[in-house]
């Protein structure tokens, strides 16, 4: 398996030998905390299946990481020590031991060394265990012990404002560069409506943007938070590592409806479109792998095994399947090729360099009035693509100028459809799954 690393124009993921490599991660956040070997195995087999790539993890859980037990009676550290790891106790053993089982899936383990509450406790359970020191400390330890592992990606942070800890975040960063045998990625996971960007962009330690617009429905646009990163110099990948979690109620009202799929698609078509490397799935029951065996928190209905299907969770692989299908490092974001009618629930487009192909996000159907006059080709081939099946309906042969295209049924809410329109001479092979349209309809109804 090989590491992954920043493409050569710095706005994309590859493997090692030049790869593209579009980053579908999933939150597992307690997975080593709340997991036996058999569920984690069980787990991590089903979002391989799904087409997930990435498991974003937390080494010293957020729910009590340092004082409940793991599965086995294992805790991380003695006297709730970082200079004091707990190395005959199993603890870090068993975190390897899933870090392994996931290497041999082929699947990445984006690795927090920490939640955020044991630098800067605010609402979580805490306690404050990091100083610059002691983060340090920890962080060349952690990168020796896990540093060797092919799949890891580091993640700083743990869903909380750096601002007046940076020093402390800084120096887990650096301790992990120092104690690591060979640079893995790293980022730094931010707390909600907010990305890494805005206090360690240029931090050695970072080598791609992550952001998290979190589990407002809507109130807070994942597109435009990715705009935001990807003009800043000098360049680096972005994706959003914490959008809209399915089955999640919006944190301003749980007693609102909780969130679907259709939620979970806008947000994280809308943030790749705009230019991210990739994006994260989530599941409210999932990450805090809610079962009988603890209570339910942030409003979750369900337990996480009987979650792992939900919908969200089999649609989310037909967008990495679309991005693959086309030039991928070429790839920009480009508004100027649309006209927006809706500035709340904007249309997103992005194409590559050479203008060879255009998509175009229509997050409730719709119609789109696309200026293909702007793009080099002599003749288009349009495409429907539906992001709930990955199959796609052929519209035809079409001549480049300004037009208006109709999505395949009626619109609203959990109609997106995504336009594709290539350029003939391109020659390249349709979307998805070519269908009628009697199964289009039928998809959707």
């Amino acid at each position: 398996m090989q590491r992954l690393r920043v493409s050569d124009d710095g706005r994309f993921l590859a493997t090692q030998d030049g790869e593209p490599f579009f980053w579908l991660g999933d939150t597992a956040w307690e997975i080593f905390h709340r997991l036996t070997r058999e569920e984690a195995m069980l787990y991590l087999e089903t979002r391989k299946r799904q087409g997930f790539n990435v498991i974003q993890a937390v080494a010293l859980a957020e729910l009590e990481g340092l004082t409940a037990p793991n599965r086995y009676g294992q805790l991380p550290f003695l006297d709730q020590d970082p200079h004091r790891p707990d190395e005959e106790g199993g603890y870090w053993e068993y975190v390897e031991q899933i870090v392994g089982l996931a290497e041999g899936l082929g699947l990445y383990v984006a690795l927090l060394p920490t939640w955020g509450d044991k630098i800067k406790k605010e609402w979580g359970v805490g306690p404050e265990i990091f100083d610059e020191a002691r983060a340090e400390a920890y962080g060349r330890w952690i990168g020796q012990r896990l540093g060797h592992r092919e799949n890891i990606v580091w993640v700083n942070g743990g869903d909380r404002d750096a601002g007046g800890v940076e020093h402390i975040f800084d120096a887990l960063g650096r301790g992990i560069r120092a104690g690591e045998p060979w640079r893995h990625l790293m980022t730094h996971h931010p707390n909600g409506g907010h990305s890494s960007s805005e206090w360690f962009h240029r931090a050695d330690w970072l080598d791609f943007n992550m952001m998290q617009s979190g589990h407002w429905i809507h109130d807070i646009r994942s597109d435009l938070m990715i705009e935001k990163d990807y003009a800043l110099d000098p360049v680096k990948p972005v994706l959003d590592g914490e959008p809209n979690y399915e089955n999640h109620p919006p944190f301003k009202d749980f007693s609102l409806r909780h969130m679907t799929a259709s939620d979970v698609r806008q947000s994280c078509y809308w943030s790749v479109f705009a230019g991210g490397c990739g994006v994260t799935y989530g599941c409210n029951a999932v990450w805090q792998f809610a079962s009988e065996r603890a209570p339910l928190l942030n409003g979750a209905v369900g337990y996480w095994i009987d979650s792992l299907e939900l919908p969200g969770a089999n649609q989310i692989r037909f967008l990495k399947h679309l991005m693959l299908q086309r030039p991928y490092f070429d790839r920009i974001p480009d508004q100027t090729l649309i006209s927006l009618v809706d500035e709340q629930l904007p249309i997103r487009a992005t194409r590559d360099r050479a203008g060879t192909y255009l998509f175009a996000y229509l997050p409730r159907g719709g119609s789109v009035t696309v200026h293909a006059d702007r793009l080099p080709a002599k003749e288009l081939e349009g495409w429907w693509y539906d992001p709930r099946t990955g199959e796609c309906l052929n519209i035809g042969r079409l001549q480049p100028r300004t037009m208006t295209l109709e999505a395949p049924g009626f619109a609203g809410f959990g109609r997106d459809w995504v336009l594709v329109l290539d350029d003939v001479a391109a020659g390249f092979e349709p979307p998805g799954l070519v269908v009628n349209e009697e199964a289009i309809a039928e998809a959707v109804s």
